[in-house]
């Protein structure tokens, strides 16, 4: 991250790297009862062949279990609900865990996809989920509760969507940026020697 002269910029992720991201499917541990899904957007798809139209829709679905895992699928069918079904499908074999500090972010983070963009600040308890459109519900079955958002771009639900993943795929927790920087935890929070020994007495 560096500092430009409107503020920080965030280097972006590329569309490759996301892709390559989402595509890993990974073995998460996740109990399926305990997964919520959320219908984002549904469009309806016209194809002209040579005997007509054949009409279709398509359901941008996010699924998450409210404690820092969830993923987004895409389904394609002839009616509704079995749209809806595919969608969920895919989502669940796309799921993803996040670094979370309760029930906010640990960091503000910047994500990017196509021209849409999706900034993400931690919040204090009580703010609650300040955001609008597909960002809210994935922030609601992602499982977290406060946080401040702020959608830069293009309105489009996909791009939207994969902006906020790329944003929840950059958060790093305190040991990942200590380890990096061969620090310990305490030096990258800022925590004096003072507030330490106040932390060991009260311990005590």
């Amino acid at each position: 991250m560096r500092r430009g002269k409107r503020g920080y910029s965030f280097k972006p992720m590329s569309k490759q790297i996301l892709r390559d991201s989402l595509a890993v499917r990974r073995l998460l541990e996740v109990n399926p009862s305990d997964l919520k899904d959320d219908v984002i957007a549904i469009n309806r798809v016209t194809k002209v062949v040579k005997g007509g139209k054949n009409l279709s829709f398509s359901a941008l679905v996010v699924v998450g279990d409210n404690h820092g895992h969830s993923g987004f699928g895409m389904g394609k069918a002839r009616e509704v609900p079995m749209a809806i079904k595919k969608g969920i499908e895919q989502a669940k074999k796309n799921l993803i865990r996040f670094n979370l500090k309760g029930s906010t972010i640990p960091h503000q983070v910047l994500g990017r996809y196509g021209s849409a963009q999706v900034l993400l600040k931690p919040a204090s308890e009580g703010t609650g989920v300040i955001a609008g459109g597909p960002v809210r519900k994935v922030m609601q079955v992602a499982g977290i509760t406060n946080v401040l958002t702020k959608s830069i771009g293009t309105s489009n639900p996909h791009n939207v969507v994969k902006a906020t993943f790329a944003a929840l795929l950059g958060l790093k927790d305190a040991a990942q940026v200590a380890e990096t920087r061969s620090k310990t935890v305490d030096e990258i929070s800022g925590r004096s020697s003072r507030e330490k020994a106040a932390v060991s007495e009260s311990n005590g």
